[in-house]
């Protein structure tokens, strides 16, 4: 039996809009929600400490300063950022492991509004999908193939008690919604010929020629443009939304294709 390969957040690259080579998942959903915001930022901003020696934090924007609490070191520079400017608003997140130890609970988390807004992320081995697709657009891509897709969501809202959502709950309605994509064939509906009760036929004139194909309803699913990862991610958001309670504000869907690539899209919901 063969096992699968342990996926660490080091094999993973992380480039937010502006061309930042980030270090963690951490700093890339907090660069996503400045973008999502549109809330200008600084990504590894130059300090100066009272001793001379320069310290790079991790984020610098209008308000404050953030410094994202990887390990020991990261706490000994935020403790001492936070003594040479306390002019400033300087704000720590990260691990539990690490920001834990940090006693001044009101630096790590502001209570400027109640409630509070907060987010939650989940990846799970559960959310992932098998499927095929076509992209006649793409040459590569213009014949069936399929991959294995893994799925990260992000929940962004107002808190009530500290609390966005229960993981459990999320990760139970989180589930269901992947499994409506798992083994099913992605087409945009723009190349549907014809259809009878239980069969569509796909055809389009594409890079590799002339293609046609009669598919079973039941494991094809139209989708309104292209079938690439990044409107997948789309999908999962419109059946997603309206499963989540009334505190949820946004949804955000990452989903990986293969290895070191992928989409993510995230999205308001409307009420």
């Amino acid at each position: 039996m063969t096992s699968s390969p342990t996926i660490l957040d080091s094999d993973f690259k992380y480039i937010d809009k502006k061309g930042n080579l980030l270090r963690t998942r951490t700093e890339l959903t907090l660069a996503q929600m400045f973008d999502f915001l549109d809330e200008e930022y600084q990504y590894n901003h130059k300090l100066v400490l009272k001793n001379g020696k320069e310290v790079t934090i991790d984020f610098k924007t209008k308000k404050g300063l953030i410094e994202v609490i990887d390990n020991e070191e990261d706490i000994e520079k935020y403790k001492q950022i936070k003594e040479d400017f306390p002019q400033e608003k300087v704000m720590a997140i990260g691990h539990a492991k690490y920001v834990a130890q940090i006693k001044e609970l009101q630096d790590i988390v502001f209570y400027d509004k109640t409630p509070q807004t907060g987010s939650i992320f989940l990846e799970d081995a559960s959310f992932s999908f098998d499927y095929a697709h076509i992209l006649p657009l793409v040459e590569k891509c213009s014949i069936l193939h399929g991959h294995t897709s893994s799925v990260m969501v992000e929940l962004v809202g107002q808190m009530k008690n500290n609390l966005l959502l229960d993981f459990g709950e999320a990760k139970k309605i989180i589930k269901e919604v992947v499994n409506v994509f798992d083994h099913k064939f992605f087409i945009n509906k723009k190349y549907l010929k014809s259809e009878d009760d239980s069969h569509y036929v796909i055809s389009f004139n594409g890079p590799k020629g002339m293609f046609e194909l009669q598919v079973p309803k039941d494991t094809t699913y139209l989708l309104e443009g292209e079938a690439t990862v990044e409107n997948l991610s789309s999908e999962i958001i419109k059946i997603l939304a309206p499963k989540m309670p009334s505190n949820v504000e946004a949804v955000g869907v990452y989903i990986y294709e293969g290895y070191n690539k992928g989409s993510h899209i995230i999205s308001n919901i409307s009420r």
